[in-house]
This record gives C-alpha cells, sequence and structure tokens, in this order.
C-alpha cells in the first residue's frame, strides 16, 4: 500500500535527499507543515520564523513529504532513521540553521505511524539520556497541510553540485555496533582526510568519483567518519561533509567544508605540498617556468630506468624511454604518455606557443616545440615533475 509520511529535521534540502535514497521511497517532496495560516511560501516561513509559540500565528516548519511503499519499507524504518539524522533536543533549529521553521516534528498520517512514532521516540530518548543529551523536544502531531515548497527547492542537492550535506546527528543509533568502533591516528608528516557522512551524502560521493577515487598522488588519502579520529588537532568545526583536511604531523594546515572540484583540489593540494612561495607552485598555477640548469633538472636528466609523475595527481606523464638531452638546460621528451598531457595555444610574451598542461590536475608544465625531423621536443619544467624507478611503479 502507499501511504505518506511527513518528517522536519532542519533545512529541508539535505532531508529531502536523504529519504528520497531508502528503497521503496517513491518519492520525498520539501514543503512546510505544521502552521496555521492558508498558502504559506519561503519567504513567509523565514518572516514568521522568530514567532513565539504564545502568538496567535502559529509558523509552518520546512518539511519533507515521503511517499513510500510500505511492502517494500516499513514506517517504523523511516521513522527511526529520522530520528538518528538529525539532534530532536534542538529547539528552533538544527545546527546554524536558526528559527521555528527549522523545529524538528512527525507528522504522521495514521495510527500506526503515531503508535510508532511515540514509542521510538521513548527508546530514542533514553538512549539519548546515555549518551548526555537531554530532553527531546520533536512535535509529533496529526499531519492537517503539507503545501509543497517552490520549485526551485525540489532536488536542491542535485540541482547544486557546489555544495554539502549538512551533518547534524547526534551519532546516536538504536542498534548497537556488535564491535568496538577502530579508531583513526595521525600517520604523521602530510596527509588529507576526507570526513565522509554516517549516513547518504550525494556531495561525498560527488568528490569520491570526482577527486579522490582517481588521486594517485603521493600525499596519502584517507575518507573516514569524524566520529573515528583519535589524536588529531583539528580546529575547523566539521558540521557537514565531505569535510577535507589537509593535515601535517596529525595538526589541520588547510580546511574545506563541503565539495571541491578537481581544479580546486589540485590548487589547495599544491598550496599545501609545494608551499605558495615555491617555485615548482608558481609554475604549476603561474604558468613559470624553471631556470634552465636549475637543481631539479640535475637531478633528473640523467635518473636510470623509469618514469615521471604529476607531483601532485601522481599520474604518470613522462617515461625516460622517450627523454634526451636537448642541451637548452630543461627536461626533453620526445613524447609524453598517452592521455596524461593536454595541449593549449599560449599567446603569451608576444608568441604563438603550445603550452602543455597534466590532464588530471590541470597544473602548467611547460610547452612543445617541434624538431627538424618532425618529431617534437617536449620542454617541460622539472620542479613540478617527481621521479619514479620503473620497478616501483604501482600497478
Amino acid at each position: 500500500m502507499i501511504v505518506s509520511i511527513v518528517f522536519a529535521a532542519g533545512c529541508f534540502w539535505g532531508v529531502e535527499k536523504y529519504f528520497d535514497h531508502f528503497k521503496g521511497v517513491i518519492k520525498a517532496e520539501s514543503g512546510y507543515a505544521g502552521g496555521n495560516y492558508a498558502n504559506p511560501t519561503y519567504e513567509d516561513v523565514l518572516k514568521y520564523r522568530k514567532l513565539k509559540t504564545t502568538d496567535s500565528i502559529k509558523n509552518y516548519t520546512e518539511a519533507v513529504k515521503v511517499t513510500f511503499d510500505n511492502k517494500k519499507v516499513q514506517a517504523k524504518t523511516l521513522i527511526k532513521s529520522f530520528w538518528e539524522l538529525h539532534d530532536p533536543t534542538e529547539i528552533n533549529r538544527q545546527g546554524n540553521d536558526v528559527g521555528n521553521n527549522y523545529r524538528s516534528a512527525i507528522f504522521y498520517t495514521n495510527t500506526t505511524q503515531e503508535s510508532v512514532a511515540k514509542s521510538t521516540k521513548e527508546k530514542y530518548q533514553n538512549l539519548l539520556i546515555e549518551n548526555g543529551y537531554g530532553k527531546i523536544v520533536t512535535e509529533i502531531k496529526p499531519l492537517k497541510h503539507f503545501y509543497k515548497a517552490e520549485s526551485y527547492h525540489q532536488n536542491y542537492l542535485e540541482k547544486n553540485p557546489y555544495g554539502y550535506c549538512p551533518n547534524h546527528s547526534t551519532g546516536v543509533k538504536f542498534t548497537k555496533e556488535k564491535s568496538k568502533k577502530e579508531l583513526v591516528t595521525p600517520l604523521g608528516g602530510k596527509e588529507i582526510v576526507v570526513i565522509k557522512s554516517e549516513n547518504y551524502c550525494p556531495y561525498c560521493e560527488k568528490f569520491e568519483a570526482d577527486v579522490s577515487k582517481a588521486y594517485k598522488g603521493r600525499v596519502p588519502m584517507r575518507t573516514l567518519l569524524a566520529s573515528s579520529l583519535k589524536g588529531f588537532d583539528i580546529k575547523t568545526k566539521i558540521y557537514a561533509t565531505p569535510t577535507i583536511l589537509f593535515i601535517e604531523d596529525g595538526k589541520e594546515v588547510i580546511a574545506h567544508v563541503g565539495y571541491m572540484d578537481s581544479t580546486k583540489f589540485y590548487k589547495t593540494l599544491g598550496a599545501f605540498k609545494l608551499g605558495k612561495d615555491s617555485q615548482a607552485y608558481n609554475v604549476a598555477f603561474h604558468e613559470g617556468t624553471d631556470a634552465p640548469g636549475c637543481k631539479q633538472y640535475k637531478i633528473f636528466k640523467d635518473t636510470p630506468d623509469g618514469v615521471f609523475i604529476d607531483k601532485l595527481s601522481g599520474d604518470i606523464l613522462f617515461d625516460t624511454r622517450e627523454r634526451f638531452h636537448s642541451g637548452t638546460g630543461w627536461l626533453s621528451f620526445y613524447k609524453s604518455t598517452d592521455g596524461a598531457v593536454e595541449e593549449k595555444i599560449d599567446y603569451s610574451y608576444g608568441m604563438k606557443r603550445v603550452e602543455i598542461v597534466a590532464k588530471k590536475s590541470g597544473i602548467h608544465l611547460g610547452h612543445v616545440f617541434p624538431l627538424s625531423d618532425g618529431r617534437r621536443r617536449f620542454c617541460i619544467d622539472a620542479t613540478v615533475l617527481e621521479f619514479v624507478p620503473r620497478n616501483k611503479i604501482k600497478k
């Protein structure tokens, strides 16, 4: 049978996306419930968000109508997930969202839902007390009216890719974990820690697909739960996921809350690994040029059999088998690794040249020039490369 229930757990964007992910849920819609005036708009609920409970006008709360097939998913499963999704002890707020339009509520549509909501509230209250939380303030009422929110609020997180998933959960679960959660300590040196959500988070999945899945850099990257961290010195409040932390010796150096595309990620990694004042950073992100015969060139020009990788992404860019001594003082190769670089026309300094950039990280590498024998010379800055002996190349 197809039924519905309405949940309010803070900003409706994240709540909608959370329940839309459930197997058995047919549709999740953002809207407004629990008020007493007609045809509310988003501007109305913001305008009345400071009203007191004693006022004659009762404001609506941002809510999500979940329509589901109760043969595929039980109301109890959804209701228990609602309790775990947010902090039901907060009055008229969730995290940084403050106002009565963000209050916690369950609006049931049948007596079974009412019974389950009240019984699970009692059980969850006991669990919260055991974990140091206070009284649940969630409204549990029959649904009178649900007004669908404006179209731009529907599927908001899918329409806005540069965002994050709010994390307002208490971390308290109905079912206790069978084994003790393993705590994770710093690796030492430089590392990247990506904080993921304990629940479904589309931005976490997007960052994984767009960045971390393809990352091969030498600065280790780990994706972890905030609750598993031990011994880290983190100053940034982890209020949303993903949160990307650039750590050195356990201490936060740079933090970014929310989704990062690959361009922003690699520029941030460049500042973290190379240093903004370094020659390598100047080459990578400001199209700088190494001095001919620089120290890094002298180290790399006669290295034994192996490959040169992007200093940031870890991608293989050039092979010693294609290296030759051009006499220019810059690393020279007859070709690059297939698919690893892109060529762009460069009109800087009153010249027309072909610039070479790393395909994944986007960093500047150098230029390519024609040779008299029909081949080409890839003239590459050494400071943005790292050398890997062939017997140590990761498969």
